[in-house]
């Protein structure tokens, strides 16, 4: 792995067990946009110097093939770091320029994993981020009923979240989105943390809204 100085030295700094996101962010004000230098630090391959590549690319040269190319390289770790990598790439980066978005609206059926979880991530954002939901619910609901229970798991979460903000903030769509929950039992052992909502639709919606109905 040949870097340039510049990069040698930022990858030295947070190679290095106990980095943390704080680090990463801290790091990228710093720089600011640099897209050569995040090219180099994304082809590290190293989850951390990813991140960072992440915060720092020049979201105007992200092209369709260029985006191809991130995916590919983010479907190959483990899958805690490629989600992670794949939602920190669309809330970072695609979700932030009109151009992106369109390439995002397009990916509902894209053979990448990775950009069909980022397309129904986009939609639950759309929803929890306090804006007027879309009026697509009806079809993205179609979809999910059709297709989660043979979607591969890093999409399943994302159209499962997707059908859990819907539910949340779209009252009329509240009970066909927690049947769909009991129907597929998706997340309904899975251990849950203290103080964390669980992804079991049921529950995430019940909690959810009780939460919302509290501060009213």
């Amino acid at each position: 792995m040949n870097l340039t100085s510049k990069a040698q030295e930022i990858y030295t700094r947070i190679d290095k067990e106990g980095t943390k996101l704080g680090d990463i962010r801290k790091i990228a004000k710093e720089i600011k946009k640099d897209h050569a230098l995040a090219m180099e630090l994304w082809i590290t391959d190293k989850f951390f110097a990813m991140q960072l590549a992440i915060l720092i690319m020049d979201k105007k040269l992200l092209s369709q093939e260029l985006i191809d190319e991130l995916c590919k390289d983010i479907s190959e770790h483990k899958a805690s770091e490629r989600d992670h990598l794949a939602d920190w790439l669309m809330a970072n980066q695609l979700n932030k320029d009109k151009e992106t978005i369109k390439l995002i609206e397009s990916w509902q059926q894209s053979s990448s994993a990775i950009q069909r979880r980022i397309f129904w991530y986009r939609q639950a954002r759309l929803r929890w981020t306090g804006k007027t939901p879309p009026n697509n619910s009806n079809d993205l609901l179609i979809v999910i009923e059709r297709e989660l229970a043979n979607e591969q798991p890093t999409v399943q979460w994302a159209m499962n979240f997707a059908a859990a903000q819907i539910g949340i903030h779209e009252p009329e769509y509240r009970s066909r989105c927690i049947k769909l929950g009991e129907k597929h039992g998706l997340y309904k052992d899975e251990p849950v943390s203290k103080g964390c909502t669980p992804s079991y639709l049921p529950e995430c919606i019940r909690i959810e809204v009780e939460k919302m109905e509290k501060k009213r």
